[in-house]
């Protein structure tokens, strides 16, 4: 049984990529963290690192050469500046050194330390190889995998023993959909409250509802730069950010003055609501969310980097349109069931573009999405994992083609289908009777992994095949 809390499934970081930079960057800050804990690091004379496969393929345009090296100089994804990153990048680049910790800097040039193969290794198609040189003639490696939203692991890891400890307290594991349902139907509680259980056996209920404020005003600020930032995406595909227009078209009638996220939330509310203007919001929203994504801004894994705002769009869409009056309790809940509902599908198959193509992202942020929704529209259980299954159901097969590596063509859009398709397929499992259900959600999951399993490597974030190679940089 594998224990996921929400954090794990929604996780504050910089952008493009959870698999292609979150990852890395923190098997980096890892790989160094062991050194020194070996009290290595002072013997240190030199590094190399080496991607192999997806990382190679599509590891410039996701930024992951820039990720590794703010790992090795201990920078803190959730929480360095993200104004600092491209001075701190330069500064590395053109010194040609590299400060580990305040006592141990060495000759380091990105150039000629850090190494592309496009040959996969057998594990996992994201790994890298990390080898220390020392000045006593000795060196030593070690391999790490970001195996999507984040998470990076060794070859046959084994987990800590504090981690099982946490496992055998938590009252309610669950692997599969069945499971959590039942847990529900005998304890006659929501999904968000057998989740709230489960997170009481790790942390207090103020350190849970302070991480899940965290959580959630980084989504909201996200979206206000999102909206209120113009201009062109970096990286050379000459994109145009597109949440700022739509939102200034938006903003008509009489709005309140606005500030700030919060009171830009209740500005929102006072603008006009019909079937156009809502789809364009929700858009607007996502969009926002992956425009800054796309410019290594910082965003909340849900459950990766390429598919995070599928999720805030549609919280956002239930606070400004559903119910004026919601508030914390309400962006609780939908976060504790979203980030169950993520992890049995990482328990079951793949969060991963790279193992999963994008079904394994977009798909599954938008059942997150329509399982937490529904819960919030007063769905049964059961109707949640039905919204859940729908969701994915619609998403199965999609592949993962980004355009010269970068997460912008065609992945920010998609981010706004899945969001729509999260609402509908919350609605779509409101009016049905479970019962009535053909494929329940472990059937969907399975589905999705064999799917993955099956589908051709080209699709699987290489950009190797779709449109990435259907598409010519020169039309763009």
């Amino acid at each position: 049984m594998e224990f996921i809390s929400v954090f794990d499934m929604l996780k504050i970081g910089v952008g493009p990529s959870s698999s292609h930079t979150l990852g890395p960057w923190r098997a980096a800050e890892r790989w160094i963290a062991s050194l020194e804990k070996e009290g290595r690091l002072p013997q240190l004379k030199s590094i190399h690192v080496d991607l192999y496969g997806s990382l190679s393929l599509t590891g410039k345009g996701h930024a992951t050469d820039l990720a590794v090296i703010l790992g090795l100089f201990g920078a803190d994804p959730e929480r360095f500046p993200v104004a600092d990153i491209d001075p701190t990048i330069s500064d590395i680049q053109t010194r040609k050194r590299l400060r580990l910790n305040p006592n141990v800097e060495i000759d380091f040039d990105p150039e000629t330390h850090i190494t592309f193969h496009k040959t996969f290794l057998e594990f996992h198609p994201n790994g890298m190889q990390f080898t220390a040189h020392f000045t006593d003639g000795g060196s030593t490696s070690e391999h790490y995998y970001s195996i999507g939203g984040g998470f990076v692991v060794q070859e046959n890891e084994e987990p800590l023993a504090e981690e099982a400890t946490q496992l055998q307290a938590f009252p309610y594991p669950i692997t599969k959909g069945t499971e959590l349902e039942a847990y529900c139907e005998k304890q006659d509680k929501s999904i968000s409250e057998i989740v709230w259980q489960n997170e009481l056996a790790l942390r207090s209920a103020a350190e849970i509802d302070s991480k899940l404020q965290r959580i959630w005003h980084t989504m909201l600020e996200c979206m206000y730069i999102g909206c209120h930032t113009e201009g062109t995406l970096p990286g050379g595909l000459n994109v145009r950010r597109r949440a700022f227009d739509t939102h200034k078209k938006l903003m008509t009638g009489t709005v309140p003055h606005y500030e700030d996220p919060e009171s830009w939330l209740h500005a929102i509310r006072w603008t006009e609501v019909k079937f156009r203007q809502i789809l364009k919001w929700v858009s607007c929203f996502a969009l926002s969310v992956n425009e800054v994504n796309a410019s290594l801004g910082r965003v909340v894994t849900a459950p990766t980097n390429g598919s995070a705002g599928v999720i805030p769009a549609v919280l956002m869409y239930y606070l400004v349109i559903e119910n004026h009056e919601a508030g914390f309790d309400e962006i609780k809940r939908f976060l504790l069931v979203a980030g169950e509902i993520g992890s049995i599908f990482k328990k079951g198959a793949t969060i991963s573009a790279a193992m999963g193509g994008c079904q394994a992202e977009i798909g599954v942020s938008s059942a997150m999405a329509a399982g937490a929704l529904c819960e919030l529209l007063g769905g049964s259980p059961a109707q949640c994992l039905m919204a859940a299954e729908i969701a994915m159901e619609h998403h199965l097969g999609l592949t993962c083609d980004p355009i010269n590596g970068l997460v912008q063509v065609p992945c920010i859009e998609r981010n706004s289908m899945g969001a729509i398709k999260a609402i509908n397929a919350a609605e779509l499992a409101l009016d049905s009777d479970p019962k009535n259900a053909r494929i329940p959600l472990d059937t969907v999951v399975n589905t999705m992994w064999e799917t993955a399993k099956d589908m051709n490597t080209k699709y699987k974030e290489t950009s190797e095949g779709g449109l990435a190679v259907g598409v010519f940089l020169t039309d763009c």
